[in-house]
């Protein structure tokens, strides 16, 4: 019999990761207790060593004990929980990369930790695709004005009119699973597309349809922007106000992937000089946004409330990948996912 706590929330529900698990698991025995996190009735947040986390340690605690397996999304596995959890051998953790758990208190108390990447790609990458067309087009503000009365006739006129995806540069900034499909996509609708990714490969991209520049370069170019790169240390502020005076006039920016890839300050100011043609942002430096948000007040800007990966789909494809790889974790097999490769020395027998 193996212990298995189901930490979901109200996205990826308790129930979800359960039934994903029975699925994959086989005739393998697993015994499951389930815990409720409030995300997203109630923001993520800091929680002990982790940055981004649902819920407390205390209510993680008080359902841990004898479990052998965790899966979750959102629960706080800080440094105090792990050493508190003896039994606990394993992780997974239903994300694009496990933010939520201290992964050096992981590896010093021996557990395994899984992720899930590519889980919402298809999601963001629509989303994406989805904010750039309600910016090029002024669908939201146009939609607005009607429905408070006034018909924006002039929308119509030369000046205001917007430009069209077909025959714009497009330049993506990062060109993982998820900039991999909105270049197919804008692809399609015949948009020529720039990627800025030094860890792309240019002989790939180049069978994609796109061509690999430097970010400098894209900039310059680019009459659309969509930012998809990881946040690190080395790409806070990639975007800044430095390189965002090499946009053309006019220019539409789109931010759906982290807040922290793009320095908001400069913005407003580009805004309403015009040399920023518009802005669709879904992430935020600070989540959620205070109300006196300078960019709320900005023309030609469109706030989304960290909606991207907020699809059906995504819920039950997190699910699945996490019990794809607890089943390996289970059949003596290395995880595909590992977050903290140097804790596998802890288990010999497990198969590559």
């Amino acid at each position: 019999m193996t212990s298995v706590l189901a930490a979901g929330d109200h996205f990826v529900a308790p129930e979800v990761f359960v039934d994903a698990l029975r699925r994959t698991s086989g005739d393998r025995d697993l015994q499951f207790s389930t815990l409720q996190l409030p995300w997203p009735v109630e923001p993520f947040g800091p929680v002990g060593t982790v940055q981004e986390a649902s819920g407390t340690e205390q209510q993680l605690l008080e359902a841990l004990p004898g479990a052998e397996i965790a899966v979750t999304q959102m629960a706080p596995f800080t440094g105090d929980v792990l050493a508190q959890a003896p039994a606990l051998q394993f992780i997974g953790v239903c994300r694009g990369g496990p933010v939520n758990v201290d992964l050096q208190a992981a590896t010093d108390n021996g557990v395994l930790v899984s992720y899930a990447p590519g889980r919402n790609a298809a999601a963001a990458a629509e989303f994406a695709v989805g904010l750039a067309l309600a910016a090029l087009r002024r669908i939201p503000g146009s939609d607005a004005e009607l429905k408070s009365g006034n018909w924006r006739g002039d929308y119509y006129a030369y000046d205001n009119a917007g430009i069209e995806l077909e025959g714009s540069t497009v330049g993506l900034v990062g060109y993982g699973a998820i900039g991999r499909i909105v270049a197919r996509v804008l692809n399609a609708f015949g948009a020529h597309v720039l990627v800025a990714d030094p860890f792309a490969d240019a002989a790939q991209l180049g069978q994609d349809g796109v061509e690999l520049v430097e970010l400098d370069d894209l900039l310059r170019r680019s009459s659309v922007v969509s930012l998809h790169a990881r946040l690190t240390p080395e790409t806070q502020h990639l975007l800044n106000g430095d390189n965002l005076k090499l946009l053309p006039e006019g220019a539409v920016l789109i931010n759906s992937a982290r807040g922290g890839l793009l320095d908001y300050e400069p913005l407003p100011a580009m805004l309403k000089s015009g040399h920023l043609g518009a802005l669709a942002v879904d992430v935020y430096d600070i989540e959620p946004p205070p109300r006196d948000w300078p960019l709320f007040d900005a023309p030609n800007v469109i706030t989304t409330p960290h909606l991207a990966g907020a699809t059906r789909q995504t819920a039950h494809r997190a699910a699945e990948i996490v019990a794809g790889e607890l089943a390996r974790f289970l059949g003596g097999q290395q995880p595909k996912f590992v977050a903290n490769p140097d804790v596998l020395a802890r288990f010999e027998g497990l198969r590559p």
